[in-house]
């Protein structure tokens, strides 16, 4: 009997133990991971392309790619959590030959960019502030546009609001970046599903002294005149999810395209010339002094 229950409680302490490792320790270090300076090496810019530094408004030092437009628009290319420059040279390749200006960014903390580092990029509302003035000051540039990657679309729908010049934006695999975003989702709401997610955000709340941004879905809805293209994979059901939540909630101005086959951000790779056709007709849309209109837009809808 007695090694009965020696037995027993050695099982008790183990889950106890595995729970504890699942449920607290795995999301506080996630957290922690999330702060961890993201900085990487950046190759020479692409062709067409030179070297710029931009300024944002707290001061922080922002390392960029521009191309100017054949035409008069341009667009503000932004990668995902933990990248860099380096992830966008096709896209930036893309829109270039389309005659589109591209300034590709290394957002704060991440690349060769200056700044405190946070993965969900609640403070890099201020770097589209910061890309949006240098494209102001460009005469060659007349209209802007925006197209990021996983939180770089986060980031780019979650400033939308703030930044109306910002006129169309794509946002591919975009899920959530803060409480609010997640447990906008329905499905999400109970704590069983949302729990170690949300101690992860407590935790960099914590370890960042940032402030969670407005949400994404709030932002869509007061930018009042912004168009929106959501790319998800059709392989990842969460994504689809939260593609079409934001696309409900820009009333009439956004769209939504479900890549079949495709994980997360993995459309472009896939569907190629799908994907170039169905972002560059948007563009064409809705920054019309750009480039000629090659594709039509109501082709890809």
């Amino acid at each position: 009997m007695h090694l009965t229950r020696s037995f027993t409680r050695r099982i008790l302490i183990a889950v106890a133990a595995l729970l504890l490792l699942v449920y607290i320790a795995l999301p506080v270090l996630f957290g922690v991971f999330v702060v961890i300076p993201a900085g990487a090496g950046v190759g020479a810019p692409p062709s067409g392309f030179e070297e710029v530094t931009l300024v944002a408004e707290d001061g922080v030092p922002l390392a960029a790619w521009y191309a100017p437009p054949s035409g008069t628009a341009a667009i503000i290319l932004i990668h995902g959590a933990g990248g860099s420059r380096e992830d966008l040279r096709p896209y930036a390749a893309m829109l270039k030959k389309h005659g589109y200006g591209v300034l590709a960014i290394d957002m704060r903390g991440h690349g060769m960019s200056g700044g405190a580092t946070n993965q969900f990029g609640w403070e890099s509302g201020r770097d589209v502030g910061a890309a949006v003035a240098f494209l102001e000051g460009r005469e060659e540039v007349a209209a802007i546009g925006g197209m990021g990657l996983s939180l770089g679309g986060e980031v780019l729908m979650g400033a939308a609001s703030e930044y109306p010049e910002v006129r169309a934006i794509v946002a591919d695999g975009a899920t959530h970046r803060s409480p609010d975003d997640l447990l906008a989702l329905e499905s999400e709401r109970p704590l069983y599903r949302s729990f170690t997610a949300l101690l992860m955000y407590a935790a960099v709340g914590v370890l960042s002294g940032d402030q969670t941004p407005e949400p994404i879905r709030d932002s869509i809805g007061d930018a009042g005149s912004t168009e929106f293209l959501l790319i998800v994979g059709g392989e990842k059901p969460m994504e689809e999810a939260f593609g079409r939540m934001y696309a409900l909630s820009g009333d009439g101005r956004a769209s939504l395209w479900i890549a079949p086959g495709a994980g997360h951000t993995e459309a472009f790779a896939l569907l190629p010339d799908e994907y170039e056709g169905r972002v560059v007709a948007f563009f064409d849309e809705y920054l019309p002094v750009g480039a000629p209109l090659l594709y039509s837009a109501a082709v890809f809808r």
